[in-house]
């Protein structure tokens, strides 16, 4: 994964609402009626944020007649995960905080 689609990401979590979103998209594709009862916003509102976190590839939908159901884009949730746990903070007093 490179840095720009980590930092779309990052973007994309970086709302209280989207990341509550994907943690209740951990546990299994949600319909948009779902996501919606769970949250004080207008269903525009939910449709802009869905966007957004499909947008980056975070999230997928599947469109069953008029009914949206989203679910975790594992490959791309675990190429992220992969990414942000290869960062590393090397702290050294002598040399400002380099890595030996």
């Amino acid at each position: 994964m490179n840095t720009i689609d980590v930092a779309l990401i990052c973007k994309a979590l970086g709302d209280a609402n989207r990341l509550q979103i994907v943690q209740m998209l951990a546990d299994g594709e949600k319909c948009g009626c779902k996501l919606l009862e769970a949250f004080a916003i207008t269903q525009p509102t939910l449709s802009h944020h869905m966007k957004v976190l499909c947008e980056c590839g975070l999230v997928q939908v599947r469109k069953v007649g008029k009914w949206s159901h989203y679910s975790l884009n594992c490959a791309v949730f675990f190429a992220f995960q992969q990414f942000i746990g290869g960062l590393a903070c090397c702290q050294n007093e002598k040399h400002g905080g380099s890595c030996t």
